[in-house]
């Protein structure tokens, strides 16, 4: 898109575009590590989810020039491939609570944005992609929660809380750098 954006804007979609990117790469750790499992069911909730980020991330890209984004897709990437992996190793129930972690966290950043256009003004459009993503992120949380099915330990529930720590420091850093 050519509309000019608030900083605060820029800022924003750099951290969505640094996100999404997270996102996607979090699935592939997902798919390679359900794969080496043999386990059909994570595999098609990972590619199934994996699809929508990308989705996102396309879309976002349309938004924020390759000049604005985030010098640390790099790491973006590896963090977010450990962050599917590694509870892919330990089975489903790890998986879909650490998915659920992350989606809470980003439907509070989204929600952030919107609220932010919604009273300071901003692109209709862009305001239309911020709540679509929005709505697939809770879809995503919901579906992970309701695959939950078992009790959380204290080695997950202390997992999920250095997830949703990691995601903040990463959006602090995105709109940065």
């Amino acid at each position: 898109m050519t509309q000019v954006l608030s900083i605060y804007l820029q800022r924003e979609l750099r951290s969505d575009h640094a996100g999404e990117t997270g996102a996607v790469f979090i699935y592939k750790g997902i798919v390679d590590v359900a794969n080496w499992r043999n386990d059909i069911e994570l595999l098609s909730f990972a590619k199934a989810h994996g699809a929508t980020e990308s989705e996102h991330l396309r879309q976002i890209e349309q938004w924020l020039p390759l000049a604005q984004r985030s010098l640390l897709l790099g790491p973006w990437r590896l963090a977010g491939w450990l962050t599917g992996a590694l509870p892919a190793i330990f089975g489903r129930q790890s998986v879909y609570r650490t998915i659920a972690a992350v989606e809470i966290f980003v439907d509070q950043h989204y929600q952030q944005q919107i609220e932010h256009i919604n009273s300071l003004g901003g692109p209709t459009e862009l305001l239309s992609l911020l709540m679509k993503c929005q709505a697939d992120e809770q879809d995503h949380r919901k579906e992970s929660l309701a695959l939950a099915v078992e009790k959380s330990s204290f080695l997950i529930r202390t997992w999920c809380w250095l997830v949703s720590w990691g995601s903040a420091v990463a959006v602090m850093l995105a709109r940065r750098i």
